[in-house]
């Protein structure tokens, strides 16, 4: 260990870390460009110059390991005015595009001319002139006369994703951030290039110009775009805003997880919110009446889905209505659909999983081949896997009138077989239920159609692939009448007749915390903002507690 005091405070930190890291420690702030946790240094920004006793010359606090009796002054009169300078050499020619930069409200640049800088120009030569407004792959956009050459998205292509698009060209003030002759930015990771830069050098072309940041309120968020559950933050436009142009949530940003996703997230996941704010969104239950749609209330709806159930479970006995519930899902709303279907109504055919045509595939980075949030959430409350489940069985006893009532919810079977399979069997079926967010192919054929909620809307958890369960709050209101799923349930229980003492997810979580032994102990307060790990012993002890019913799944 090495002590180190650095503007007065002690601290003892490991050998090898360096003075920023320490100040970190601290909660002192050292300004800085180049710098960044999850890269290589560099050192070549010059914004994080320190004064260090018994040293001639200011150093750069990112490069300088922390040894044994070291002092450190930060705001030194000597370091004020190195970071002046600094800031002037940056500026010389960068152009005055402030008023229309989407990094205006978030940059580095400003802020730190705001801290630290504030002086007037001593050049008079004309600027350099660089590329502006240059695409430079599917999602980014390059502003070359931006840049001050930190190098941070280079390091990124070359050292986290390996696909080194990136490189500096030219020497002098005409030195130059571009893609290599021929080359794209188009690695499925290409927008936290957007996020590390810290000016309005490279800009999302999603966002472009959409809303202004100080617009942006934020939440803490998991990504539902596959099972590894990134942490993300949720940018969202206030009430004023979205009002004016329809448009809530504003884009996503990974949010730093040492143990999930440190400070990254895919593209797939990053651009793949547009459904929650789509045309496609179903707002109201409704109920088809021939080539016709008729509005309902949420207390008819239930009834009359109440009714379509229970009486074909009368009529046919309980194996004539088939449940597919979603790993779209919260745990809490996989819980109590179980609870529903399988306890309280005694249905034996209930199922999550619907395997797809083409199975997605993976990377050896983040993104896995399991585009669902919530599948090992569902395992382990002993639905069954996709390899249990049959499809085109489902399908085969719906078109023999086996199975008299569908109650699908979020998925689009579309995606999983033909549509002629779906048309004949859904032919036969004396109902089809579908509950979810955005309408699709199934919705359009169903008899009623209940509006859920989508994942920025609503509080709930996930369970990642590595058994981390980990929450997500709602961040802006639901559209419509829609509601959370576990809701539904439990609207729909009361309707059969069975009450469920639950008034918020926490309160449904806890149920579930308290009959899962893979959940024992959990709480929201526990899980936090960063998630709780599950022991591994206590995923493979998670009994099912459905009733002990054949089943064709």
């Amino acid at each position: 260990m090495a002590e180190i005091t650095i503007d007065g405070l002690r601290l003892e930190v490991e050998r090898g870390t360096t003075v920023i890291q320490a100040a970190d420690q601290l909660g002192i702030e050292i300004p800085r460009y180049c710098y960044h946790p999850g890269l290589s240094i560099v050192g070549q920004c010059r914004i994080c110059l320190v004064e260090i006793e018994r040293m001639p010359k200011l150093q750069v606090a990112c490069h300088t390991p922390a040894t044994d009796g070291m002092v450190v002054h930060t705001n030194s009169d000597k370091v004020l005015e190195a970071r002046r300078a600094v800031l002037e050499f940056l500026l010389v020619n960068h152009p005055l595009d402030c008023p229309v930069c989407d990094q205006a409200g978030e940059c580095w640049l400003q802020n730190y001319y705001m801290q630290h800088g504030q002086h007037d120009s001593q050049v008079v030569v004309d600027k350099v002139k660089k590329h502006k407004a240059q695409p430079i792959g599917p999602n980014v956009m390059l502003d070359s006369e931006r840049c001050i050459l930190c190098t941070r998205c280079v390091r990124f292509c070359d050292e986290v994703t390996a696909t080194h698009e990136l490189g500096i060209f030219n020497r002098g003030d005409h030195s130059e951030l571009a893609p290599y002759p021929g080359v794209e930015l188009a690695n499925n990771y290409s927008g936290n290039t957007v996020d590390i830069c810290p000016v309005g050098a490279l800009t999302d072309r999603d966002f472009r110009f959409k809303t202004r940041v100080w617009y942006l309120n934020e939440t803490p968020s998991i990504c539902p775009g596959c099972s590894t559950g990134c942490n993300i933050v949720i940018h969202h436009n206030d009430e004023r805003t979205y009002k004016a142009d329809g448009a809530r949530v504003a884009r996503l940003k990974p949010r730093y997880n040492a143990e999930v996703n440190q400070w990254w997230m895919c593209d797939t996941g990053r651009y793949g919110f547009d459904f929650v704010d789509a045309e496609s969104r179903l707002l109201r239950p409704r109920k088809r009446l021939g080539s016709e749609l008729e509005i309902l209330s949420w207390r008819k709806a239930m009834q009359a889905v109440a009714m379509a159930i229970s009486e074909t479970v009368r009529k046919y006995g309980p194996d004539s209505v088939a449940v597919v519930l979603s790993p779209q899902m919260a745990n809490e709303d996989l819980f109590l659909g179980r609870e529903l279907f399988s306890n309280l109504i005694g249905l034996a055919n209930l199922a999550f999983e619907v395997p797809k045509l083409e199975p997605e595939e993976g990377d050896a980075l983040l993104m896995t081949a399991d585009r669902n949030p919530n599948s090992k959430g569902g395992w382990l409350l002993g639905l069954p896997h996709h390899h249990e489940v049959s499809l085109a069985t489902l399908l085969q006893v719906a078109r023999e009138k086996e199975v008299r009532g569908l109650y699908i919810c979020h998925h689009d079977l579309g995606q999983a077989v033909a549509d002629k399979e779906l048309e004949a069997a859904f032919s036969q079926l004396d109902f089809l239920i579908f509950q979810g967010s955005n309408s699709n192919m199934v919705s359009e054929k169903a008899d009623y159609v209940l509006p859920s909620t989508t994942f920025a809307e609503r509080d709930g958890t996930f369970t990642s692939h590595a058994g981390r369960v980990q929450r997500f709050c709602q961040a802006v209101a639901p559209l419509g009448d829609s509601k959370p799923d576990w809701l539904i349930f439990k609207s729909l229980a009361k309707a059969l007749g069975h009450a469920m003492p639950y008034f918020e997810a926490e309160d449904v979580f806890a149920a579930l915390a308290d009959e899962e032994a893979a959940f024992a102990g959990l709480d929201y307060g526990s899980i936090g903002e960063s998630g709780a790990q599950l022991s591994p012993g206590a995923e493979t002890k998670t009994p099912a507690k459905t009733k002990e019913r054949e089943s064709f799944f």
